[in-house]
């Protein structure tokens, strides 16, 4: 009998640091599976995704415990993690593409994660939500209840104990203390035209540029709105005879790939914050 379990770590760059990990693992009865690195030579800095399967009986805090020493001596920054599903709480507004996509990836089995709620600023995705056996939670959001409501979101994380919070067209703005609260575990979706065509109808005002493009970015919320660090990016190519109607349903399609790919990349362990960059383990 025995269990898998994933280390993630970052550190400088030096000599002996695989080995120190390897010799660790391998002195606790840990067969490495699945290895993964990442030597950055610009920020002089080593990423590390190790896979094992761990004896049966192994306690995963004492494991991380002590693996400490290792990670004093070579500065390192590191979790393991239980190879289970995360928790996720998704986030939406009135579009469902990504939500639906969202659901269906994780019915499929194929999310990397398990939704535990839907939360809303309106009501218009409660069928869908409930549809799929979902709590579905309704905080409405004006000006003058933003704080309240910011609250109540971080409550129902906790009330779910969600893992990872998916703002899947959620089209409220995070205050500055809500993102830092979030840092590092909350994933945002937004087309490909920002900051080019801002504001209201960006599709219409790409139609009138002529472009080219169509795409979607995944990213990590922080306070810099649409500015994290990016986790995945979704591009279609189109042509003149997309109106811009059609270009918002290329769009959506590209939305609702690059979110999944994020969620489930980030479910996997696969994603470490490089700065305000991400290193990305296939």
């Amino acid at each position: 009998m025995s269990h898998t379990c994933t280390l993630t770590l970052s550190c400088p760059n030096r000599t002996g640091i695989v080995r120190a990990v390897s010799g660790y693992l391998f002195e606790h009865g840990c067969d490495i599976g699945e290895h993964q690195q990442f030597d950055d030579a610009v920020r002089d800095r080593l990423f590390m995704r190790t896979q094992v399967t761990a004896p049966d009986g192994t306690d995963l805090e004492e494991l991380s415990r002590g693996f400490a020493p290792v990670a004093a001596e070579f500065q390192m920054t590191y979790d393991f993690n239980a190879n289970r599903n995360a928790r996720i709480l998704v986030m939406a507004s009135k579009l469902g593409h990504c939500l639906n996509d969202l659901i269906y990836r994780w019915r499929a089995g194929s999310l990397g994660g398990d939704i535990v709620a839907v939360v809303s600023n309106h009501q218009d995705l409660r069928p869908m939500a409930e549809a799929a056996g979902l709590p579905f939670v309704h905080v409405p959001v004006a000006p003058e209840t933003k704080e309240a409501a910011e609250a109540r979101l971080l409550q129902l994380v906790d009330e779910y104990d969600a893992e990872l919070v998916v703002l899947a067209r959620y089209m409220q703005i995070l205050s500055d203390e809500t993102s830092k609260a979030l840092y590092g575990r909350a994933i945002n979706i937004h087309h490909s035209f920002l900051p080019g065509f801002k504001g209201a109808k960006p599709y219409h005002q790409a139609y009138q540029r002529g472009v080219k493009l169509v795409g979607a970015t995944a990213h990590y919320v922080t306070s810099d709105l649409d500015e994290g660090p990016i986790i995945e990016q979704e591009v279609i190519r189109i042509d003149h005879t997309y109106d811009p109607r059609a270009l918002q349903t290329v769009g959506r399609d590209a939305e609702a790939l690059a979110l999944s790919r994020a969620v489930r990349w980030h479910c996997e362990r696969r994603v470490l914050l490089n700065g305000h960059s991400t290193v990305v383990f296939p």
